[in-house]
């Protein structure tokens, strides 16, 4: 797998233009790393820009920038609303595939150590790539903000990690972190209020806020048998959040950082919002992504507005993040553009690669009838049981929203969830295949004048080959398995689409036979006999239990429909 991660810096910047394009250029024309997402604040005057690649491109890319905002960033002219102590205030790294925690700790300090000593700034390392426990959380870190800066750097307990331990008026400092995912979120309220909006900030954030005393007049705090301020918890985990007014849009919001989506992901904290902002006498009337979001929260949040409404989850990707996106108002500053804002389309759309399973129908048999040799029958057979599996959704998602089965929908959610599981991972299949027979041309191509190059090209060759016959093998297994739907469907579902049902079985045998054909062809060139029997034996049992359950599930077609 690819080593990438991702990159997150945060410029105190956001009205000007010309520098916001400026710092954005350096990355766009970075050797080896691609520019995500410029997103720039009036009011918070902060930009966030996203980018990706390998680390040690990222790092390069990350100097660069560094270099550019301290030339035209002046932290002394500086003023917004988000808490800030620096021209490039935070730049956390986050790791994307190919790279464990561990490893990007190592990649956040050794730029810390370069933007110190090649930009010449003040760097604080803070969440996993804390120095120190007590600088793991960034609020603490950035504690009196630019502002507080001078006196700080006297403290021997906060010099910095790396760079000058001196003031510098001009960049501040910089915390430079390794950290999970985090989504930016900010939730839209119909108040100018800025302390309404702080109020609901404090109600839902981890944090809470200082416990007082009821009195009205007084509201002293209320302190611990140490003195210490005795803080009530909010109600959402992992949650950091402010409020503040929006000069620009004229209305105040939740700003939110969700440092753990697993935890609490971002359309719980909408409708928490929702509901502390209700309870206030304030409306909520959209929200707003900052940065990017992974898919995987997108299609959570709409499966969650679906089952509010008590309707089938197991629909499209498109159809969830359409849901999503209407039920938390993520368009309502801006337009929420999926191909910019959701960090794996965003990933694959910088790509160059033309995947076969995105072409259209037209485009993939046009491309499968060339001259070239892929697609071919794996492919082909991989996108037939994607039909199928996909057929079998269709019947339980119309028969989830029939009139007068209303108590059973939560029941057919549950099959059309199965068979878009098995639909999307056939679809995956189609261009694996393609990839598998690639894999195994060049493995061919490889080198063999020597004894070691002869004894390389071999291995290669029969890594490649033994891939080749796995690919299909799991398109039969999977096909197989989304007959299942089918046969639930063909009994239970709704008795206008029983044809439907019969259909979904008939595309999953053929997905299994042609697929078979594959896993025979291929296991010709592997070397290894008892591999060889024991694929060839899988493959073998897969297609005759794929036989009896087409057999199975068309007589149940056949016993039901009227002629």
């Amino acid at each position: 797998m690819k080593k990438l991660i991702e990159c997150v810096p945060n410029f105190s910047e956001g009205r000007d233009p010309a520098v916001i394009e400026a710092l954005a250029a350096v990355i766009r024309e970075a050797d080896g790393v691609n520019l995500l997402d410029v997103d720039p604040g009036a009011a918070t005057n902060r930009t966030v820009v996203t980018y990706v690649g390998e680390p040690e491109k990222v790092l390069d890319a990350a100097v660069a920038v560094a270099k550019k905002s301290a030339e035209l960033i002046d932290m002394s002219k500086h003023s917004g609303e988000h808490p800030r102590f620096g021209a490039m205030d935070v730049c956390p790294l986050v790791p994307v595939s190919g790279v464990s925690m561990e490893e990007t700790v190592g990649y956040a300090r050794e730029l810390g150590r370069r933007l110190g000593e090649e930009v010449g700034l003040t760097i604080y390392c803070y969440e996993h790539a804390a120095t120190r426990p007590e600088r793991k959380n960034l609020a603490i870190v950035r504690a009196g903000e630019y502002e507080a800066l001078p006196e700080r750097l006297q403290d021997p307990e906060w010099g910095p990690d790396f760079g000058p331990t001196k003031f510098q008026p001009r960049t501040g400092a910089t915390a430079v972190s390794a950290r999970d995912f985090l989504v930016a979120y900010n939730i839209n309220l119909n108040t100018t209020s800025s302390r309404r909006a702080n109020a609901i900030a404090f109600d839902v954030r981890e944090k809470g806020r200082i416990k007082r005393e009821p009195c009205p007049l007084t509201g002293e705090i209320v302190r611990d048998e140490k003195g210490k301020p005795v803080w009530i918890p909010g109600s959402l985990k992992a949650c950091k959040g402010i409020g503040w007014f929006i000069e620009e849009f004229g209305i105040c919001q939740v700003s939110m950082n969700l440092t753990n989506i697993a935890e609490t992901p971002a359309h719980l904290a909408f409708d928490e919002v929702c509901a502390k902002a209700q309870a206030r006498g304030v409306r909520v009337t959209g929200s707003e992504l900052v940065g990017l979001i992974p898919l995987s929260a997108v299609l959570e949040a709409g499966r969650h507005y679906l089952r509010k409404q008590k309707r089938s989850t197991g629909v499209s990707d498109n159809e969830l993040i359409k849901i999503a996106v209407k039920s938390m108002g993520l368009n309502e500053l801006k337009p929420f553009e999926p191909d910019k804002a959701i960090i794996e389309y965003a990933i694959q759309a910088m790509g160059q690669e033309k995947r076969l399973c995105d072409l259209s129908i037209r485009g993939f048999t046009e491309e499968t009838a060339s001259e070239s040799p892929a697609p071919g029958g794996g492919s082909v057979s991989a996108a037939m049981g994607a039909f199928g599996a996909a057929l079998g959704s269709m019947v339980a998602n119309l028969s989830s929203h029939k009139r007068g089965w209303d108590e059973r929908w939560e029941e057919f959610s549950d099959w059309a969830e199965k068979g878009k599981a098995f639909q999307d991972e056939l679809l995956h299949l189609i261009d694996a295949d393609t990839d598998s027979f690639t894999a195994v041309m060049e493995a061919w191509r490889l080198p063999d004048g020597s004894e070691a190059e002869e004894k390389a090209k071999d291995l290669a060759v029969q890594a490649a080959v033994l891939h080749a016959i796995e690919v299909p093998l799991r398109v039969m297994e999977v096909a197989h398995q989304s007959m299942e739907v089918a046969r639930e469907m063909a009994k239970s579902g709704l008795p206008a689409s029983l044809s439907d049902a019969g259909v979904a079985a008939l595309c999953a045998r053929s997905a299994v036979m042609g697929a078979h054909l594959n896993v025979r062809i291929n296991a010709g060139d592997l070397k290894d006999e008892a591999k060889r029997q024991e694929l060839l034996q899988r493959a073998a049992e897969l297609s005759e239990k794929t036989g009896r359950s087409e057999t199975e599930i068309l007589k149940l077609v056949d016993a039901n429909l009227e002629c």
